[in-house]
């Protein structure tokens, strides 16, 4: 279970970029007074297109325009022209127009007035999706100035032919299934607890009642299992409408919405371990309950939300952190997270209606469930730590560095450990006879086996396992291997402190930088390319990524001897000046903190708002090579970094 809610606790959600484009030139040795074809190419993904430029701007839609730079190096030559669009007849708009699918090109004709032409075009297009109905704005930058030259600068290169999609990011749908499958296995998980688990019978007896044949039940069985599905799937779909990315960035960084959640996970953990129950108004569930005796379809429907109900006490928790973690702007995640969990949750109930004599093979429930509900509660308490760690590190209150952090989680599990040996026992247990089963004794082994695992990280230990779920080991106060903090000059950083030092840290030792404009500094006073982490004080997957990738020593070396390293922090909460305050372009909110800048710079400039994000630039600034995200394959990163290298030599 800790594996299971830990990894729906990974968030990682990518901004939707359905088309990328690629430009070129037909003629690349053209000089003044020679004719080129221009071609601004799109990659659309599956379930979106791309409206055309060539039918009445009037009729509602956004056409595709493309403004060019005015200057005398060049002129245009007719008309934009869209290359073979499809063409539709929309009823809402009434009227025709055109459209591309999978793959749409634009051609422009320019007549060259001077050798190495200055040539640039800005793209304003829109996109949408067939399966969500979402209409996406976007305005794009492209120049032509890289073909022409005789020497091809590499930033400018850069600019046309290096694409700001990761390595390993182009499908989001292998992301979408895989947090199906755990929201399945948090649906199977479910059943185990003792306020589900002794509703099978239930559902057997309201089905066996009026012995009713064997079709007829399936029948019904079958529309009370669906009406499971619907239920909770439509709490999918309230949560899929209502929240979008910035109350999602919201939800995930922010102390109020942060407390709230562990306070949360607290009451449920006080409710499992028998401190108080956890119930439904009484009114409600009457309501319910006497909704069920109605006949047909409305008293099977009532019978499956009589079962939502008296389950919350034990499913709240799991859903709530299905939904929670949902959260990412996304349409369908939610929607189909839900769907995943109740699929699971309801098909046992199914079968059991189904074919009631099944039920006889199903173990006695008892005082073994209430020993699975206490367990939930103790994992209930090490989990919404997580919580309060993320609001500690954004604000940098200091309260739960990662000493305190694993001292709970050894206390925790120590007392999980103990109550498998019948060591302690809760209020709502059955009494026990001194014996313990091989089963428990079995868990015992795995629990004090797992905290004889934490305790070195007490005094500096990696706990690689655990490295996503850990505050960094920048925030311990006692490290046998050394904090790693203190200011010290590399051969990576100039003599003077870098800005942000005095609470923002790198691991490992490294020595590095906070702000872009230092690290364009120093790269051009050691001539060293600058390697970009687009980080979080919350993420799962950039702390994981250090503790297992950044730790490896060819990844050490390469990045202390070869590269100045620059981390941005996007979720960081410190609030800078009001002269550097900004208004965004992309969303024309005023940026106020060290991570919404970030955060800003991250979105406009490289289309990408996940992390981890690494990117390699050289000393202007310009990207270098593809960026990459998240790979805990050593040797990947290592040859990621090494193609930095020989791209800033050249």
């Amino acid at each position: 279970m800790v594996a299971l809610l830990a990894m729906i606790n990974t968030a990682f959600a990518q901004i939707l970029d359905p088309a990328k484009w690629e430009v070129s030139v037909d003629n690349k040795e053209a000089k003044a007074g020679d004719e080129i074809t221009l071609s601004f190419t799109a990659k659309i993904d599956a379930g979106w297109y791309l409206y055309s430029s060539d039918f009445d701007p009037e009729l509602g839609p956004m056409v595709t325009v493309i403004n060019f730079n005015t200057n005398d190096s060049y002129e245009l030559v007719g008309d934009l022209v869209p290359v073979n669009p499809s063409k539709k007849y929309d009823d809402l708009w009434e009227g025709e127009y055109t459209y591309f699918k999978k793959t749409g090109e634009f051609q422009q004709k320019v007549k060259l007035l001077k050798d190495n032409p200055s040539i640039s075009a800005v793209i304003e297009y829109q996109v949408c999706s067939d399966e969500s109905g979402q209409c996406i704005p976007f305005d794009k930058e492209f120049d032509f100035n890289a073909f022409f030259k005789p020497v091809a600068k590499k930033a400018e290169k850069a600019k046309t032919e290096v694409s700001v999609i990761p390595e390993g990011q182009g499908d989001q749908s292998t992301s979408l299934w895989g947090f199906a499958v755990l929201a399945f296995l948090a649906g199977l998980a479910a059943l185990l607890t003792p306020c589900v688990f002794p509703m099978i019978p239930m559902t057997v007896s309201f089905f066996t009642k009026g012995g009713q044949d064997t079709s007829g039940g399936l029948q019904k069985a079958l529309i009370y299992g669906f009406s499971i599905i619907a239920i909770y799937t439509l709490a999918g779909t309230i949560v899929a409408a209502t929240m979008g990315p910035e109350f999602a960035n919201f939800l995930a960084t922010h102390w109020a919405p942060n407390l709230f959640f562990f306070i949360v996970f607290l009451i449920f953990a006080l409710s499992f371990l028998g401190l108080f129950e956890i119930v439904i108004p009484s009114a409600l569930v009457n309501k319910s309950v006497a909704n069920e005796e109605k006949e047909g379809l409305i008293g099977i429907f009532f019978m499956a939300f009589t079962l939502v109900l008296v389950s919350f006490s034990c499913t709240g928790p799991i859903v709530g952190t299905i939904l929670v973690e949902s959260a990412g702007g996304q349409i369908l995640k939610p929607v189909v997270g839900m769907f995943a969990f109740s699929l699971a949750f309801a098909v046992p109930f199914t079968i059991f209606a189904a074919s009631p004599k099944l039920l006889k093979s199903l173990p006695q429930s008892g005082g073994w469930l209430n020993n699975v509900k206490v367990v939930l509660g103790f994992l209930e308490l090490a989990l919404g730590l997580k919580f309060l760690s993320i609001a500690d590190q954004t604000y940098h209150w200091g309260l739960l560095d990662r000493e305190v952090y694993l001292a709970f989680w050894i206390v925790i599990f120590f007392m999980i450990g103990l109550y498998f040996l019948g060591k302690i026992s809760m209020p709502h247990d059955s009494p026990s006879d001194g014996k313990t089963s091989v089963p428990k004794m079995i868990m015992a082994i795995l629990t004090f086996t797992f905290v004889v695992y934490m305790i070195p990280g007490m005094w500096g230990a990696p706990l690689k396992a655990l490295a996503g779920y850990l505050p960094p080991r920048t925030t311990q106060d006692f490290n046998l291997e050394g904090s790693g903090n203190a200011a010290v000059v590399s051969g990576n950083v100039l003599d003077k402190p870098a800005k942000y030092s005095d609470f923002l840290h790198l691991p490992h030792g490294l020595q590095g930088y906070f702000d872009m404009d230092e690290a364009l500094e120093a790269s051009k006073a050691l001539g060293k390319p600058i390697f970009v982490d687009f980080t979080g004080h919350g993420c799962v997957n950039c702390r994981e990524m250090e503790e297992r990738v950044w730790s490896d020593p060819k990844v050490l070396d390469i990045l202390r001897e070869d590269y100045v390293i620059l981390a941005l922090y996007v979720d960081d909460k410190k609030e800078l000046p009001e002269a550097d305050w900004y208004t965004s372009e992309y969303d024309n909110k005023v940026k106020k903190t060290i991570g919404k800048q970030n955060a800003d710079l991250q979105i406009t400039k490289y289309n990408n708002n996940a992390q981890p994000f690494y990117l390699l630039l050289d000393s202007e600034g310009e990207l270098m090579i593809q960026p990459k995200a998240y790979d805990l394959n050593v040797n990947n990163f290592v040859e990621f970094l090494n193609k930095g290298i020989a791209a800033y030599n050249k």
